[in-house]
């Protein structure tokens, strides 16, 4: 595992990583659909997680095109 993988990424850099509004993660957290983690009553978020919830939502979206 590279020190990238263990970063922990705040709601504003997690929106502009993912190129989305930070409301828009903020609720995507809120419901459980992101991997996200409370510290001190604000978001964080694992960049390792986030890469495999985006590799595992493409797939997603791969299977259901067949």
């Amino acid at each position: 595992m590279t020190e990238t993988d263990d970063e922990i990424l705040t709601l504003d850099e997690v929106a502009a990583y993912l190129k989305a509004g930070k409301r828009t993660v903020y609720r995507l957290a809120q419901k459980g659909d992101i991997p996200a983690f409370k510290l001190g009553g604000t978001w964080r978020f694992r960049r390792s997680e986030l890469d495999h919830w985006i590799a595992a939502s493409i797939n997603k979206n791969k299977r259901d095109e067949f």
